[in-house]
């Protein structure tokens, strides 16, 4: 792709599937630095790569800011050990989070199981005794 291709805040909007309003917000925060043609934003290819990485970033549940930590850690011609080892971690922490919260909705299955489970055989059963308590069971046989 060439490097003097511009697109307009209606081709980004369309290209990322996201609003005008979430490319000029990033344009407010200093994001991006679309140049002006009067009224009309002029977005460069390197606008385009950061609302992808930005989106990118967002999409693995990284906050706007580190998002914009990790971008801006990249300078052309240096060496990108530094931003690769701080995106590296950031990854492997959302990872641990993801699965802990995984192994977390599995518990919370396995005990919302196990109560349908007894809910089912309190309904097969003629005798509620084993589920309900005995005040239960006055109210609902009086």
């Amino acid at each position: 792709m060439s490097q003097n291709r511009t697109w307009t805040i209606s081709d980004l909007a369309t290209e990322f599937a996201v609003s005008t309003r979430t490319i000029r917000f990033y344009e407010e925060k200093g994001f991006i630095q679309p140049r002006r043609d009067g009224q009309r934003r002029i977005y460069s290819a390197s606008d385009r790569t950061r609302i992808r990485l930005i989106l990118r970033g967002k999409r693995i549940g990284m906050s706007l800011a580190e998002c914009m930590e990790i971008i801006d850690m990249y300078r052309p011609g240096d060496s990108d050990e530094a931003q690769l080892d701080s995106l590296l971690s950031r990854v492997r922490e959302r990872r641990e989070s993801l699965e802990q919260q995984r192994r977390d909705l599995d518990e919370t299955l396995r005990a919302l199981e196990e109560i349908e489970n007894l809910c089912h055989q309190a309904q097969q059963s003629t005798d509620n005794a084993t589920v309900l308590p005995a005040a239960a069971r006055e109210e609902a046989h009086p």
